[in-house]
């Protein structure tokens, strides 16, 4: 695991890194990206404790994947007025950090989003607004940011048909977000959004998203199996 900050950002943007063990070993071997989001008041380790890299280490180690690279910005300023602009910092200046500076294969069918709450919130904006750079959304007890629920029809119908993503939905029964995030998936439908959609027992916690994550990694790799 590799820590980094973008300096160009303002403020400057961090984040970790996770390159597989094969990344120094193969140096011409070039990698699809997933960033991964964390929720409101924690930070960039929260998908590392919670197993991500373990989910994705198991599932190389038995091949069952092909080798890719997770990225975890760090929104740590949410609760302040810069917090707003994490979006575009991850947008405008994170993604063409770690294209520049890592061997991955920079286009949307292969560069993946997704978070958790509030991070799931931020998976749904960036992956609708900026769908010429995400063909893959994951939205685990999403949380939608504030006046996000009127602008989502918007950017669904600004998507080309042919470009739309495949989205994760997944929520917990006892999740105070889960009407919310049941309005947003009849959006789906109505628009013929590929997508599942998951409705499991727990509420917002990070035991239900522990619960969780190994289904979570396994699906985001499962659209990279094949070259």
């Amino acid at each position: 695991m590799e820590s980094g900050t973008v300096q160009a950002a303002t403020p400057p943007q961090e984040f970790l890194i996770y390159l597989p063990l094969c990344y120094d070993e193969q140096p011409k071997q070039r990698y699809s990206v997933l960033y991964l989001l964390h929720g409101q008041t924690y930070t960039a380790d929260q998908w590392i404790r919670l197993g991500a890299v373990q989910a994705l280490d198991d599932l190389l180690r038995s091949g069952d994947t092909k080798p890719f690279i997770i990225v975890f910005p760090n929104d740590r300023y949410w609760y302040t007025e810069t917090g707003s602009g994490f979006g575009d910092r991850v947008v405008e200046t994170l993604i063409p950090h770690i294209d520049d500076n890592y061997r991955t294969i920079p286009t949307r069918e292969h560069r993946a989003i997704g978070g958790m709450s509030r991070g799931a919130g931020w998976a749904l904006r960036l992956g609708l607004a900026h769908w010429d750079q995400f063909s893959i959304i994951g939205l685990h007890s999403l949380a939608i940011l504030q006046a996000d629920g009127s602008r989502i029809e918007r950017w669904l119908k600004e998507i080309p048909a042919a470009s739309y993503p495949v989205i994760f939905m997944d929520i917990g029964d006892n999740d105070p977000e889960l009407a919310k995030a049941q309005g947003a998936e009849s959006l789906f439908n109505e628009y013929g959004l590929p997508h599942e959609w998951h409705l499991y027992s727990g509420a917002h916690t990070e035991e239900y998203w522990q619960a969780h994550v190994q289904e979570y990694i396994e699906w985001y790799a499962s659209h990279w199996k094949d070259p």
